[in-house]
């Protein structure tokens, strides 16, 4: 399935309610969890020793939490492209529950719904379900309300 286009706010207005699609897969591996934890500090050996890792709790090291929510960007520029747009702003992120450990070399996904959208005096606020899938995983890593503040060029 490819790329959504929706061009502009009052098309982006008629999937208020609906799924608007779902990424493809990518995988977490060690090399990524390292850089992570280099960059945020956090050098938990749950994360970065797999020979501890391999007699710990899940039998291997784990992506941090936040690694994977930082995917989110980057998986969310594949299911859709909101054209008409000045500028776009991470707002924030509500409800978000960790419900299963990403292992190393698991793969993800991002599947997105579109909750909500408002216009707030020329900017509009996007508030989106998102759930993180694991390949061959019935639990998800995540799911979270995430939303977005749109500056169109013109909302009509």
């Amino acid at each position: 399935m490819g790329k959504m286009i929706i061009n502009g706010f009052s098309e982006f207005q008629n999937h208020v309610g609906k799924e608007l699609g779902v990424s493809g897969y990518i995988k977490v591996t060690q090399e990524q969890i390292n850089k992570f934890a280099d960059a945020t500090l956090d050098h938990q050996w749950i994360h970065i020793d797999p020979v501890r890792a391999a007699s710990g709790p899940f039998k291997s090291t784990i992506a941090h939490g936040y690694l994977v929510l930082s995917l989110v960007p980057f998986l969310w520029e594949q299911i859709a492209e909101i054209r008409d747009v000045k500028m776009l702003v991470n707002y924030g992120i509500e409800k978000m529950k960790f419900n299963q450990p990403v292992m190393v070399n698991n793969e993800v996904r991002l599947r997105v719904g579109l909750k909500s959208l408002n216009d707030l005096r020329g900017i509009t606020k996007a508030e989106m379900d998102i759930v993180m899938e694991i390949k061959d995983n019935t639990k998800p890593a995540f799911t979270a309300t995430i939303i977005f503040l749109y500056h169109f060029n013109k909302i009509n």
